[in-house]
């Protein structure tokens, strides 16, 4: 075999193991990392598994790289409710947040507080007037 052929298959082989090395998502998705938990993104898993097919030991740390980087898990998205699942309640006068905190536990029978960091709140501008305010909780 000639040299520069040698040497080309070489440098070949060293390139890939350097990719696997540095793993898929982590190349592809490098926004993504830092991230803990979620659904796994087929696409990083089947190119993970295509370099642990063909070299063990790099596809074996190419998973072990995109998982501590959280670059394996498909980005976090928002979820949508059936109008429903929500529950609305009317209330009158001014809106406060004792008044949404007393109007929960009346419909639920749970306390909640509207301080809590786990509780987003959003007020919406509607410009019908013969609406009246509600507060829409699951």
């Amino acid at each position: 075999m000639n040299s520069k052929v040698k040497k080309s298959v070489a440098l070949s082989v060293v390139a890939g193991f350097s990719l696997q090395l540095v793993a898929c998502g982590t190349i592809l998705y490098p926004e993504r990392k830092g991230q803990t938990s979620g659904h796994l993104d087929p696409g990083v898993v089947i190119l993970d598994g295509i370099g642990l097919l063909f070299f063990l030991i790099p596809g074996v740390i190419a998973f072990a790289v995109d998982f501590s980087n959280g670059t394996i898990y498909l980005p976090g998205g928002t979820a949508s409710l059936d109008s429903g699942e929500v529950n609305a309640v009317q209330i009158t006068g001014e809106m406060t947040n004792e008044k949404i905190e007393q109007a929960i536990f009346e419909h639920t029978g749970e306390r909640v507080s509207l301080e809590e960091d786990a509780v987003q709140a959003r007020e919406e501008t509607i410009t019908l007037s013969a609406l009246n305010r509600e507060v829409r909780f699951l």
